[in-house]
């Protein structure tokens, strides 16, 4: 299934990713804050490909009947098809977000990106290679 939005980031355009992630979000059926929650997830994991990775990446977000899947890679990542190929790379298993307990002041020091990614989304997996990362973050519709 081809994605319904399919676009390529580096640092000079994070603001035009995050613009058409709020509008995929809400065209999807979520709410405001919902919609909302999808952008910071997105953003933290494409500041993450360019500060970590390959300097640039890779987002593409699918509208499925029951959930919006996003998708964001750097570099030249295994698929999640391959992650039997590289040990290293096995998914991080699923976010239990049900107990949305985000602490009232987040540091801003870096190494909080992926712990309030995993807060926001309903389920997040990840593979890793020597050539790259791919992260999937999925957010219930219903």
């Amino acid at each position: 299934m081809a994605p319904e939005l399919d676009q390529e980031f580096d640092p000079g355009t994070l603001h035009a990713l995050r613009a058409k992630v709020l509008a995929q979000a809400c065209r999807a059926g979520l709410s405001e804050a919902r919609a909302t929650d999808v952008v910071l997830a997105v953003h933290e994991l494409a500041a993450n490909a360019i500060r970590h990775g390959a300097g640039a990446g890779r987002l593409r977000v699918w509208n499925l009947v029951t959930e919006l899947c996003c998708q964001v890679d750097d570099g030249d990542p295994p698929r999640f098809e391959d992650r039997a190929r590289h040990p290293a790379g096995s998914a991080t298993g699923a976010a239990d977000t049900n107990s949305r307990t985000l602490m009232s002041s987040i540091s801003s020091a870096p190494g909080h990106g992926l712990w309030l990614v995993r807060q926001l989304a309903d389920r997040m997996s990840m593979v890793s290679a020597p050539d790259g990362t791919c992260v999937r973050v999925a957010f219930n519709l219903s």
